[in-house]
């Protein structure tokens, strides 16, 4: 079962130039979804397209926001500088952001329903695989140097992308995890199971996700919806392929041991962990840049 699968459907992307400047050249985009949902408000996403001014083909860097309208700035930092290296960003505004949410949303944050939460993660995933659509079709953008860069909610969102989609070459994982089914997640989401109950989840989980790894994601029907959620899922597809995990030692809203269970799973790509909490990792900004414009140019040879 791939619930990120959409219909075949023609790009077709509305960029408003507004701003520019020697460095950069910045557009509001926006388009319609390809699989709409029930809120209205959710069937049009957003964004933000920051396009390089030097004329060689350029990598796009796909920019993944977490939880909170505050969370794009982090992008915007990024995508400027992306930008000043060559590297073209765009920004999507998830339906979780305040822009795409419907008031009756709004009204239960953060308190949405299991079916809500999964048709934010499929949406989110969709829209990315639309933007590389979009990428695909545009003369400027070299479309075998397309990364996914995800900050939190963003990162789990663009670790489940890459997983399903391989034209996304490379990816970079900000304050994210996985292994819904552990412990060291239900502790905190079920705080009333036993740990008979808790080893039966992950023992049910990993069951699921040795048959995925030997069938595929499409021939394996999860017990629980969350499954598909879980970035752990499709780690078996992030295996041998490049990606970075930048990490707080600190985390108070990410559990560290749902973090290793992840990295393990995608066979240990590099990682760094930084002296911070979730939100406090952003004061080390330059240190993230340079560790992100390493792992970059070595992975497009730029």
């Amino acid at each position: 079962m791939n619930p990120y699968n959409y219909p075949d459907f023609e790009p077709d992307f509305d960029l408003q130039l507004n701003e520019t400047n020697r460095r950069w050249l910045r557009y509001a985009v926006k388009f319609p979804v390809a699989r709409p949902t029930r809120y209205k408000e959710n069937n049009v996403a957003y964004g933000e397209y920051y396009q390089p001014r030097q004329d060689t083909k350029w990598p796009l860097a796909i920019l993944v926001h977490g939880w909170g309208d505050r969370s794009v700035l982090p992008c915007r930092l990024l995508a400027r500088d992306l930008c000043k290296k060559g590297i073209a960003g765009f920004i999507l505004y998830l339906v979780f952001h305040q822009r795409r949410m419907p008031d009756v949303i709004k009204e239960r944050l953060p308190n949405l329903t299991p079916t809500e939460w999964f048709e934010g993660y499929q949406t989110s995933v969709i829209d990315i695989r639309q933007i590389i659509d979009w990428a695909g079709k545009n003369k400027d953008i070299n479309k075998d140097h397309i990364a996914v860069i995800g900050i939190s909610l963003g990162g789990i969102i663009s670790a489940i992308s890459m997983g399903i989609d391989k034209r996304i070459a490379a990816g970079v994982i900000l304050v994210a995890g996985g292994n819904y089914q552990g412990g060291a997640w239900l502790r905190r989401t079920e705080p009333g199971y036993t740990e008979a109950e808790y080893s039966q989840s992950q023992n049910l989980y990993i069951q699921y996700l040795r048959e995925v790894a030997e069938k595929g994601i499409d021939k394996v029907t999860p017990s629980k919806k969350s499954y598909l959620t879980d970035p752990m899922t499709f780690a078996t597809y992030l295996r041998q392929r490049p990606l970075l995990m930048l990490n707080a030692m600190w985390d108070e809203r990410i559990p560290k041991q749902g973090t290793i269970d992840f990295w393990e799973a995608c066979g240990k790509p590099e990682i760094k962990w930084y002296p911070a909490t979730h939100s406090y990792i952003w004061l080390l900004y330059p240190l993230l840049l340079r560790q992100i414009m390493i792992f970059l140019k070595s992975t497009f040879s730029i």
